[in-house]
């Protein structure tokens, strides 16, 4: 009888869907306030995190945060370092060419933002011979080097956005390119950010921003990827979703 069991079991194994596991790890970079950043004591916060607790709640799963550099998440999901990213990460056609993502999260703005009175828009004309900071591997450095670097700006990719602000204080930076609510959560809310606001309109580019962030996923774990769109959908329905976002944002993100 025992090995009959154990039979159907290792027939049955390959048919079981990826919410078998117990854990469903996120890779994450918490240096992105509101989004993901770390409190005091070391653990992590912010709208991203919320959202994954809740969707892993749905799922019946133990949500479980590897951090990771925001240029590397990619190729850390790809080497199975964790299941998904969950860090503000822009759905765009480059990387659905080499993973595969959720449905949209949410959409937010791109901004520059320099000391008031400098006069600065975000065009290549106006930011010539300017020096711009960009968080290393997002979208807004494929903006500004596409839109910008080639007339005669100068882009400067940083590892996290709270070192770009920093420069930016300090005058090492005459503007930075980043999203509209980093920006004011990580900079212009905060004391260090008085003399600084946002320079000209809200940028767009479909092309380069794509529709808004999603969860990042191994192409292959078209399982994953139902189990959670649909947890997501459960998480619009009973409300979850806005509370969480009411708590963070003074607009609505949700994807349109």
């Amino acid at each position: 009888m025992k090995k009959c069991l154990i039979g159907l079991l290792l027939v049955a194994s390959p048919l079981m869907t990826w919410g078998a596991s117990e854990e469903l790890r996120f890779g994450v970079d918490p240096t992105y306030p509101p989004f993901e950043s770390k409190r005091p004591d070391g653990s992590l916060t912010g709208f991203d995190i919320e959202l994954g607790e809740s969707l892993c709640s749905e799922l019946q799963r133990r949500c479980v945060w590897v951090e990771n550099a925001f240029d590397g998440m990619i190729s850390a999901l790809k080497g199975r370092k964790f299941d998904g990213i969950l860090s503000a990460l822009s759905i765009t056609e480059a990387r659905k060419a080499e993973i595969a993502f959720s449905n949209t999260l949410y959409d937010t703005p791109a901004r520059l933002v320099a000391p008031q009175g400098s006069q600065l828009q975000p065009t290549a004309e106006s930011l010539r011979g300017k020096r711009i900071g960009v968080q290393q591997g997002s979208v807004f450095e494929t903006y500004a080097k596409r839109m910008w670097g080639l007339k005669g700006v100068e882009v400067v990719p940083y590892q996290s956005s709270d070192l770009t602000y920093s420069d930016l204080i300090n005058g090492r930076l005459d503007a930075a390119f980043d999203d509209a609510i980093a920006v004011s959560e990580g900079l212009l809310k905060k004391p260090m950010g008085k003399g600084f606001g946002y320079a000209g309109e809200v940028v767009k580019s479909p092309e380069i921003f794509g529709p808004g962030t999603g969860i990042g996923l191994r192409k292959n774990d078209t399982a994953l990827a139902g189990e959670i769109n649909q947890a997501l959908e459960r998480l619009h329905r009973n409300g979850t979703y806005e509370r969480i976002a009411r708590k963070y944002f003074d607009f609505d993100i949700s994807p349109k």
